[in-house]
């Protein structure tokens, strides 16, 4: 499902995602109580976000689909902008499942869409690079002690999440399987109490993990 209040958009998003054979819009909405309500309806396997919406903004309806409490909760990817950060940080803790950013290009807004479908989540590199990056200092305070020791293997698997690496490229760079990629997955979100590899994401940006040189611009 689409939710934008600019139908130019809307349909340029519409013919990119459409040209791919296994995906297909079945709803739009202009405004963000209309995109609640549809999403609802429909129960859309991917609902695409505008951050900046009429009624009910891009984080009040991901939390309305997606946050803490929803039973039963739908797949919300942002689409935002580098001038519109602090909203998305927010989007992230109502549940985003990923972020894009209107000029990505349509591969990275494929992989979105398909990320999320199969329940994992696509951060574009430059939004985790310059959003969890720069908002991170100002909230460390309230950074969470993982509920058991990290190992190094996971803190290696977050630092690369944190860095926007996808679980096949994670794979890559760390010589082990795709299926042991998922396990540390799991593992760490058990650790940490979060739902998502985002929520992994601002994670380590908060807790300061990343290093000075990942913290270059």
């Amino acid at each position: 499902m689409l939710a934008d209040d600019q139908a130019m958009i809307r349909g340029g998003l519409k013919l990119i995602l459409e040209d791919q054979e296994d995906i297909t819009v079945v709803g739009e909405a202009s405004d963000g109580a209309e995109a609640v309500d549809l999403a609802r309806r429909l129960r859309p396997d991917v609902c695409l976000v505008d951050i900046r919406r009429p009624k009910l903004d891009g984080i009040e309806v991901t939390h309305a689909l997606a946050g803490p409490g929803v039973q039963d909760p739908l797949r919300v990817v942002i689409v935002t902008t580098f001038d519109l950060d602090e909203y998305v940080y927010g989007a992230l803790h109502a549940g985003a499942a990923g972020f894009v950013l209107k000029d990505a290009g349509p591969t990275l807004l494929v992989e979105a869409v398909r990320a999320a479908s199969a329940g994992d989540a696509l951060i574009s590199p430059s939004i985790t690079l310059r959003l969890l990056r720069n908002l991170a200092p100002a909230r460390t305070a309230t950074v969470m002690r993982p509920a058991q020791p990290l190992s190094a293997r996971e803190t290696e698997v977050i630092r690369a999440i944190a860095r926007g690496r996808t679980n096949q490229e994670i794979a890559a760079e760390l010589f082990i399987s795709l299926s042991t990629v998922k396990s540390h997955l799991a593992t760490i979100q058990n650790k940490l109490k979060v739902r998502n590899r985002v929520e992994i994401a601002a994670w380590a940006w908060e807790s300061r993990l990343m290093d000075n040189a990942e913290r270059l611009p």
